[in-house]
């Protein structure tokens, strides 16, 4: 018989359709998510309902997640990022809200133009997902991404290195960037 933490990695919605399972994800990554999320809005109050938020979230859609796809800490990441910019776009709808709860965090937030794209950790988890969907492409199409886009080296240089024609490492640029996209829109995250 597997435990509640066992589960929290495996199988179709990883566990997480019931009370146990999302209880062992929680206990899991739960520090991590809340500590992530506290850096981004730098309010421990709203770092609890939006780490809280996660994982209902995960719970409710559960049988979305495919540990094919990426690994539950991955998946989880993904929506407390979404979580936390829903929580910074509301803040700006309600910049009243935050100011009766005293919450300066939230309202530099809200008048900050990147919001929380500016924190190393989000950077840090975006770095991952796209890492994640980089694993996914062919061994040609991430190459001539990794080259030509991440390292940006001249693609007359990547091409002559590989041996290929220019047109040819164009074309795997242009399909391996379709194929990344498809990735990341199954991962469930916007490119």
């Amino acid at each position: 018989m597997r435990t509640a933490e066992a589960r929290a990695e495996t199988g179709p919605g990883a566990g997480l359709g019931d009370e146990d399972g999302v209880h062992a994800a929680y206990l899991q990554h739960g520090p991590e998510i809340y500590r992530f999320v506290l850096r981004s809005l730098g309010d421990p109050g709203a770092a609890e309902d939006v780490t809280q938020e996660t994982f209902l979230k995960a719970w409710r859609h559960a049988e979305r997640y495919d540990p094919g796809l990426a690994s539950l800490r991955v998946w989880l990441f993904g929506i407390a990022r979404n979580a936390v910019i829903d929580h910074v776009r509301a803040a700006r709808v309600r910049p009243w809200q935050s100011a009766l709860a005293g919450d300066e965090a939230v309202q530099a937030a809200v008048h900050d133009a990147g919001g929380p794209a500016g924190d190393p950790s989000e950077r840090l988890v975006g770095q991952w997902v796209v890492e994640e969907a980089l694993l996914r492409l062919s061994e040609q199409h991430r190459v001539a991404i990794v080259q030509t886009h991440l390292r940006e080296r001249p693609y007359d240089e990547v091409a002559a290195e590989l041996g290929v024609p220019v047109g040819t490492l164009r074309s795997r640029v242009f399909y391996g960037l379709k194929a990344l996209r498809a990735a990341m829109d199954e991962m469930g995250v916007a490119p």
